[in-house]
């Protein structure tokens, strides 16, 4: 990315900014976004905070509307599942929130990670030009060079790029969506990771690469509403078992208890679950909240 001159660079950014990472534009991205007949309604870009989706979550349960999006340029306090730390440095990734008050059951609401799953590895293919992958249920993979990510022999490796947290928030649910766009070898912050940037992309640009992600998740959520939540007559669970690099692998699956589950991944069933085929021959069902870990076999 080029950076901007001094002229341009955001007057609230400060003599210290990080001129290759600017900062986002929120009154285009909403003029982008936040439309009539749009599912956005407001969008707030903050400097930093501790956590979207606890800030999110709070607003919910004072009555914020569906379509709320929130942006942070940096998080103090980001969280994966089972309050995994989250972090990364000011404005070298997108880390957002999203409120929605789904009209289908609750039951089939577990679907809305893996929806937004589905919506954001297809905007960052079209838009950054990076093969992204799903690793159930959470997961961004795209691959990356290992000789770019300080390791030696320059083998391609699937790195996590970023993650997806879903929470029960006020009438509706808060999706939290937080990516590596522009992290470099070094900042890494565990040797699994990776970014947009190492694995090539052709644009590490945040404001477009939002607006794609946000329009590709109207689109799925929309298709998914208009099903009423199934995940078979909206083409969900289609797409995303097509995207799974999870499936095909042997794994073991982790869960409470210190109880582990070992099986080739066959499915992602209608409820959103990981299929395992076990060696005993029982095709054995996890869900999300059932695992503390999902793990390649040999790994573990």
């Amino acid at each position: 990315m080029t950076p901007q001159p001094p002229e341009n660079r955001d007057k609230d950014a400060g003599p210290w900014s990080d001129l290759g990472r600017p900062p986002l534009n929120a009154t285009a991205l909403r003029r982008a976004l936040v439309r009539p007949g749009s599912l956005w309604t407001s969008l707030d870009v903050v400097a930093a905070t501790g956590s979207t989706n606890s800030d999110l979550a709070a607003r919910a349960a004072k009555g914020e509307t569906e379509g709320a999006v929130l942006v942070a340029e940096e998080q103090s306090a980001g969280r994966g599942r089972l309050d995994r730390t989250w972090s990364a440095p000011p404005r070298s990734g997108l880390f957002f929130s999203v409120y929605l008050t789904p009209r289908a059951s609750a039951e089939r609401w577990g679907w809305l990670p893996l929806l937004a799953g589905v919506a954001t590895a297809g905007a960052l293919s079209r838009t950054a030009g990076v093969d992204t992958a799903l690793k159930w249920p959470n997961d961004l993979l795209v691959t990356s060079d290992d000789s770019d990510a300080l390791r030696p022999g320059g083998t391609l490796t699937e790195r996590k790029v970023g993650g997806i947290l879903a929470e029960r928030a006020g009438p509706g649910v808060v999706i939290g969506i937080g990516l590596n766009v522009s992290l470099t070898a070094a900042e890494l912050p565990v040797p699994t990771a990776g970014s947009l940037a190492l694995a090539g992309a052709t644009t590490t640009d945040r404001d477009p690469l939002l607006r794609a992600v946000l329009r590709s998740l109207e689109q799925w959520y929309g298709a998914w509403q208009s099903a009423d939540g199934d995940s078979t007559t909206s083409r969900l669970q289609e797409a995303y078992a097509a995207g799974c690099a999870t499936l095909g692998r042997t794994v073991r699956a982790e869960l409470p208890g210190d109880t582990a589950l070992t099986g080739e991944a066959v499915a992602i069933d209608a409820d959103g679950r990981l299929v395992l085929a076990t060696p005993n021959g029982v095709q054995q069902p996890v869900a999300a909240g059932d695992i503390v870990h999902l793990r390649p076999a040999q790994e573990a």
